[in-house]
């Protein structure tokens, strides 16, 4: 038979995806697929059904409903401080996933340099050689996860086109400083580079962090490709609803990237997510109670099973250190614990470029019961030292 693309020799299938696998077949409790153990709220859910009975079940256009797009500029707008046109600035895509494709497709010419920090979502790698580009990777050193502005500038001389940018970061939890942003957007400008952004976390970042938008920043909205979704603040990954925000000329690149990739996103669930997006500023205060709260449970419990880490500053994810159970590959350790220990989590050679098998990652999006007895089973390590 004829021989697959070359290009798919690149990376491998999600190890994300496989530990949720694993997970299932032990019967482990899931820290390792970032999905919230949370529901939409009820009004958001109730909009979603009324739309279904309205009778909305065909296509909306290509680059989203008319609604959708209103709410979400008007909501954008409050947070990010920018005057967004819902027809000019905007493409609503098929979750952040597809969001992140049509941007770096857009960005991108085959053989452009994409700069990526390590540790990164595995997709961006992907995403970068699937596009025909070439990834360039800067350290993010463990355990503050700081890059090496010198590295950085000899990544921009190679020629980059373009650098993603995923803040707070997953896996590490990091909320990118403003003099961090700004060196980048200055290097950005220097050499005429566009900055990718992943921003689905946005509104998941621990005091005394802030998320500071860089496409804020002085001249960078022209050069800044904006990614997120609505999956991880409002509790709905499988709705599947992201978007690209960027000035009007990148949008019309885009949206022909859009169109023929997956034509458009959810109709009825357009119509119905309208209601998150105007959910009221209670709703991000409790968003940011919750999650605290939770974090702080859940490195209680690592503290107590001997698990050293670094203290996540946004987003839902800690990557904890292995070494005291005299592990050595960190995915073999993850398949042992889903199955003896009862607590799924991915291991962190799967997002660095760097030789790290030391650490992994674990997600605490979970109720408090959940964690609590997630808590209870890694306890048992503590044991076994």
């Amino acid at each position: 038979m004829p021989q697959t693309a070359d290009r798919l020799k690149g990376f491998t299938e999600s190890v994300i995806r496989e530990m949720t696998r694993v997970s299932n077949q032990h019967g482990a409790i899931n820290l390792s697929q970032g999905f919230p153990e949370a529901d939409p709220t009820e009004a958001v859910v109730e909009a979603a059904r009324q739309a279904l009975a309205e009778g909305i079940h065909q296509y909306a256009i290509t680059w989203g409903a008319p609604r959708f797009r209103q709410a979400l500029a008007e909501k954008q707008r409050r947070w990010m401080g920018l005057e967004l046109d819902p027809e000019a600035h905007l493409v609503v895509t098929c979750g952040s996933t597809e969001a992140m494709m049509v941007a770096m497709m857009t960005a991108c010419n085959p053989g452009d340099k994409v700069i990526i920090f390590s540790p990164f979502y595995e997709n961006y790698g992907a995403d970068t050689i699937l596009s025909g580009a070439e990834p360039v990777y800067v350290p993010l050193r463990p355990p503050s996860y700081e890059f090496d502005p010198e590295e950085l500038r000899k990544a921009f001389e190679q020629g980059a086109k373009a650098l993603v940018l995923c803040n707070p970061s997953n896996p590490s939890g990091k909320v990118f400083s403003e003099e961090e942003l700004k060196l980048i957007a200055d290097l950005a400008c220097e050499f005429d580079a566009f900055v990718i952004t992943d921003e689905v976390y946005e509104h998941i970042v621990y005091a005394p962090h802030r998320h500071r938008y860089i496409a804020a920043m002085p001249d960078m909205f022209e050069r800044t490709i904006c990614c997120s979704s609505l999956s991880k603040t409002y509790a709905m990954t499988g709705w599947r609803l992201g978007y690209v925000i960027a000035a009007p000329e990148v949008i019309q690149a885009a949206r022909k990237v859009h169109d023929f990739l997956t034509v458009g996103a959810s109709a009825p669930l357009q119509e119905g997510a309208v209601t998150a997006l105007r959910l009221p500023l209670e709703y991000y205060e409790d968003l940011g109670r919750w999650y605290t709260e939770r974090r702080d449970l859940f490195l209680g419990y690592l503290d107590r099973a001997g698990f050293p880490y670094t203290v996540p500053q946004g987003a839902y994810y800690v990557l904890a250190d292995i070494s005291a159970f005299k592990a050595t590959d960190d995915l073999a350790f993850c398949r042992w614990m889903a199955k003896e220990i009862g607590v799924a989590a991915v291991p962190g050679s799967s997002f660095f470029h760097e030789p790290v098998n030391h650490l992994i990652r674990f997600h605490f999006a979970r109720k408090k019961k959940t964690l609590e007895e997630c808590g209870r089973r890694l306890l048992r390590l503590k044991d076994m030292t």
